[in-house]
């Protein structure tokens, strides 16, 4: 079984939802992603909306374990303005060389998904391994449960089916 590791940013508590519910389905670790500056209120929201648009890469705090002590690392973020949430940028953009294979959950409110793992892959300079969204009305009335078990088990499928396969096994001199 591999060891994955999720790393979460929340503004609101709706992407830590999913990422709780996804760690408790497969008794994968959690480690989150905080705000260094409190964002809070209008002008907090405003900065969501300023960091989306401008890709910036606000300051964050994060403790969690090292990304490359595990097989595949999920990101699970926020979409604001149709694009990565400013903080899960930061994350990605100060730890991209230690990352192993990445995976990567949305919420959302309707769009902005594959902009959002697009970006990622671009960042990383890969193309993570599986990607799955959910708007936040599915999350609210608990809809998103059986897709997110179903994302879980195929990760766990890819990267497990990955350390079967060896170099030597796919190789023509073995025939």
């Amino acid at each position: 079984m591999s060891k994955i590791l999720v790393v979460v940013y929340s503004h609101t508590g709706t992407s830590r939802r999913v990422a709780e519910l996804l760690c408790s389905q497969r008794g994968w670790r959690m480690a989150e992603i905080v705000d260094a500056r409190r964002r809070s209120g209008v002008f907090g929201n405003l900065r969501c909306l300023c960091e989306s648009l401008f890709k910036l890469r606000p300051a964050i705090r994060y403790d969690g374990p090292l990304p490359h002590d595990f097989d595949a690392v999920v990101l699970v973020s926020p979409i604001w303005a149709l694009q990565l949430a400013g903080p899960m940028r930061s994350f990605v953009e100060r730890r991209r060389d230690h990352l192993p294979d990445v995976a990567v959950v949305s919420v959302m409110g309707g769009q902005g998904a594959p902009n959002a793992v697009a970006e990622i892959a671009r960042l990383t300079g890969r193309t993570p391994l599986l990607s799955t969204a959910f708007t936040v009305s599915e999350v609210d009335d608990g809809s998103y449960a059986a897709r997110l078990e179903a994302f879980g088990v195929a990760l766990n499928a890819a990267k497990d089916s990955k350390a079967v396969v060896q170099p030597v096994t796919l190789s023509p001199q073995t025939a």
